[in-house]
């Protein structure tokens, strides 16, 4: 399988070139275009994280309930595929150690790579839009979506990121939940909120925009109905 991601930054698409017989699942809706001879089917896919009870636990934290397989028939199958909203695409090769995915940034993976739900405890609520991420294992490529452009922080010690702006981050990194400032009401009356203090050494991914922020912005200006 190759992935190459064009038009980045703030409109990426992901062109995957299939081999003969190589499966491709991804999130349901986001295919744009793909070689006439692509096979593609809807399913809950089975195994972890899949199944009837896979489905649900994806549609708890905002994915898709059914799942899209494309699998070409022969080398060179091509699909093109895209996010829901403006923004960037990642690709990450799952190699055992996993990765911790917020809600709705899934967009698509190789066969071999599981998705499951996880909940994290009361800390998970960082997320700002939901108190459930998944939890990417296996071995292969993930493709991730973001809201505007996708960057990479070397963790190596400690470091702090604002909650709504993590993509991603290595399971072997440890995170707690707290105040930007120096006192709760200052943090809030800041604008700044929450935020989560990453330790250990690993990486992660943030996207430039808050889509709860921007989410707010727009809402507010927009007539009643």
């Amino acid at each position: 399988m190759n992935v190459e991601i064009l038009q980045q930054p703030d409109s990426a698409i992901a062109k995957v070139t299939l081999e003969s017989g190589e499966e491709l699942v991804a999130e349901a809706g986001c295919m744009i275009a793909m070689s006439g001879y692509i096979n593609a089917s809807t399913t809950l896919r089975q195994g972890k994280g899949g199944g009837i009870l896979g489905g649900l636990k994806r549609l708890v934290a905002g994915e898709s309930l059914f799942l899209s397989v494309f699998r070409s028939p022969k080398s060179g199958g091509e699909v093109f595929l895209a996010p829901k909203f403006m923004g960037d695409i990642l690709l990450y090769k799952v190699l055992g150690m996993g990765l911790v995915v917020q809600s709705t940034s899934y967009l698509a993976s190789e066969s071999n790579v599981d998705i499951d739900l996880g909940f994290q405890g009361l800390k998970s609520v960082f997320s700002g839009e939901s108190v459930f991420w998944l939890n990417i294992t296996g071995n292969g490529y993930v493709i991730l979506s973001s809201f505007g452009a996708i960057y990479e922080i070397d963790i190596d010690g400690e470091y702090i990121v604002d909650t709504g702006h993590i993509v991603a981050f290595e399971k072997n990194l440890t995170f707690e939940i707290t105040k930007a400032g120096s006192s709760w009401v200052g943090a809030f009356l800041g604008g700044e909120g929450l935020v989560c203090r990453f330790k250990g050494h690993g990486k992660i991914y943030c996207q430039s925009h808050n889509a709860g922020a921007f989410g707010s912005t727009v809402g507010s200006k927009l007539p009643p109905r």
